[in-house]
């Protein structure tokens, strides 16, 4: 049996509405608490780096550094594993980059590994921790931004 042009009309708005709403979910921000440690990850990682790559000991020794480093990569990465899992089961959608205009994440994606990794260097060589103080802020400021402007993303397309 052939659905009538109304059904068949009426069957494609469906789809679209479903669709739009598969979009705005996949869109939705990250679960606030990660957020927080994500942040806070990115604000920890020069100071932490910094220290390790230090040419003398510097305010703890280098393995104590390193071992800051590894812990909270180690905590940053189970605590991502954990948030991408309860967003996958409380939206039905994994937790994506590529929702964002490439705008934003090219920068972001080229920009902060330079930000995070280039002033530990920088502190090394001139031995002032203002780069790392630096590195620290601008971090979790881009971190900050990065998240609201992904929520503005949300909003506008929910």
């Amino acid at each position: 049996m052939r659905p009538t042009p109304e059904q068949a009309r009426s069957a494609l708005v469906d789809t679209e509405r479903i669709q739009a709403s598969a979009q705005a979910l996949a869109a939705t921000p990250w679960p606030n608490w990660f957020f927080i440690t994500l942040t806070l990850y990115v604000a920890a990682l020069p100071i932490a780096y910094g220290g390790a790559m230090a040419g003398t000991d510097w305010l703890l020794p280098g393995p104590a550094w390193m071992g800051i480093m590894l812990a909270i990569t180690a905590v940053y990465g189970s605590l991502f594993a954990v948030a991408a899992k309860t967003w996958r089961n409380k939206t039905g959608v994994a937790l994506r980059f590529d929702v964002l205009p490439k705008r934003a994440t090219v920068p972001l994606a080229v920009g902060l590994p330079v930000l995070l990794l280039g002033a530990p260097f920088a502190f090394r060589v001139t031995g002032r921790p203002l780069w790392l103080i630096a590195a620290s802020l601008t971090g979790a400021a881009v971190s900050v931004g990065f998240h609201l402007a992904f929520v503005r993303l949300h909003r506008k397309t929910s």
